[in-house]
Formats: C-alpha cells, sequence, structure tokens
C-alpha cells in the first residue's frame, strides 16, 4: 500500500471575510498536498474568486469567525485539520514541524499550534512575539493566527469550533486544557495590519482584555462590541 504523507491527510481551513487583499498570498504559500476548505461568512470583494481560482472548496454560511470554522471543518474529508487564518502563512520550518507533529504516535491526542511571527520589522513586533512566546509555552493559550492542528477525532470530543463571533480560539484552547495542548517549533507569519491601524500598545492591550474578560464570564458578544468587529 502506498505510503499517504502527512500533508496529504491535512485539510487547511481558512475562515474569510473581504480578505482580497491577503488571501491569494496566504493561498499561494501552501504546499503541495494538501487540501484547502475556504469557509467564507459573505464576503462582497474578490474573496471567492481568489478561492476559487486558486483551487478552494468554497463554503458559504453567516458570518462570524466561530461558526465559520465549524462549517468549514464539517466539510473536511481529511484525518487532520489546520485552522489558519486568511492573513497568516506557514513557513517552510512551520509546514516541517507540522509533518513531524503528525506522524508522532500521541498526535491524534495532541492539538498543536505555530510560533507567531508578525509581518513587520519593528522592534514592539519582536517584543509581542516573545511574550506569546512566554505565554503559550506557560499557560498553554496561543492565539488563533498561530494556527491550530487537530485530528478529527480530538475535534469532535472536545465538541468543535464554538458558534462565537469572537474568542473562539481562546474557547478552543480551554476546551483543549494546556495538557492537549502543544507549541511547535516552526513560524506562523501573520499580518501586522490590525497593530499597524490601532498602535502596537493600543492593540496589544485590547487583545489582553478581552481575553481577560471572556476568561471572568463576559459574553462574547459584548467582547466583540468592545473590539468593534
Amino acid at each position: 500500500m502506498q505510503r499517504v504523507s502527512p500533508l496529504e491527510q491535512i485539510d487547511v481551513i481558512i475562515p474569510t471575510l473581504n480578505a482580497a487583499t491577503s488571501l491569494a498570498a496566504t493561498l499561494a504559500a501552501l504546499p503541495p498536498g494538501v487540501a484547502v476548505i475556504v469557509s467564507d461568512g459573505g464576503s462582497t470583494d474578490h474573496t471567492t474568486a481568489i478561492a476559487h481560482a486558486a483551487g478552494a472548496r468554497v463554503v458559504t454560511g453567516p458570518r462570524g469567525r466561530g461558526c465559520q470554522l465549524a462549517a468549514g471543518a464539517r466539510e473536511a474529508t481529511r484525518p487532520w485539520s489546520l485552522f489558519l487564518h486568511a492573513d497568516t502563512t506557514v513557513s517552510p520550518d512551520g509546514w516541517a514541524a507540522i509533518s513531524r507533529h503528525i506522524e508522532r504516535p500521541d498526535a491524534r491526542d495532541l492539538a498543536a499550534s505555530l510560533r507567531l511571527e508578525i509581518d513587520d520589522p519593528a522592534w514592539q513586533a519582536r517584543v509581542i512575539e516573545k511574550a506569546v512566546a512566554w505565554r503559550v509555552r506557560h499557560t498553554g493559550l496561543p492565539y488563533g493566527d498561530q494556527g491550530l492542528l487537530i485530528h478529527r477525532d480530538l475535534y469532535g470530543a472536545v465538541g468543535g469550533y464554538p458558534d462565537l463571533p469572537l474568542m473562539e480560539d481562546v474557547e478552543m484552547i480551554r476546551r483543549l486544557g494546556k495538557g492537549r495542548h502543544v507549541g511547535l517549533s516552526g513560524e506562523a507569519r501573520t499580518s501586522a495590519a490590525r497593530w499597524r491601524r490601532r498602535g502596537w500598545i493600543r492593540q496589544t492591550a485590547l487583545n489582553l482584555t478581552c481575553i481577560s474578560l471572556y476568561r471572568l464570564g463576559v459574553s462574547a458578544d459584548r467582547i466583540a462590541k468592545l473590539y468593534g468587529r
């Protein structure tokens, strides 16, 4: 029987909403072998056309990242899913780390995320990257734009992504628990657009505030209003 490579076992699931400016680069950076599912929340730009042109399977539904991630997961047919934001690319080292993870004997019981890299030369970006790496190492809580690799059995066991407009990544990691998540050595390179738009300090403070409020029991709908989504 012919061996199936790790990459051929992955559905890359990308939620989109008017992501035409970033999606093409994200899709172009995907390696041969992976399958791609774009879960769109009602884009009015060329997002879905870009996805179709790249050979991705496109599903459409209600807006909301948690809802869109869950919709994409329902369409997945491969053993592994990599949930990836539309403005994030995985480095070659990241794909190598993903392949090694899938070949671990205990891989099915462990979700994994990559190391955050922000697409900006500013020193503030390096500080944020180091802070996020520390947080992942000591609390097991990555950002959603670090990607999440998970086997379909584990995904089903924790109930999948919740239908939330924000904090869906925090809730997923809460469901997994620190013991069922590992950080990988490769990078997920994400756009710095939101930090540039709001400012490095303001955006970082807003991120931390939203996470803290969610952990204190504030609803995701109220947090989404605060965030401006």
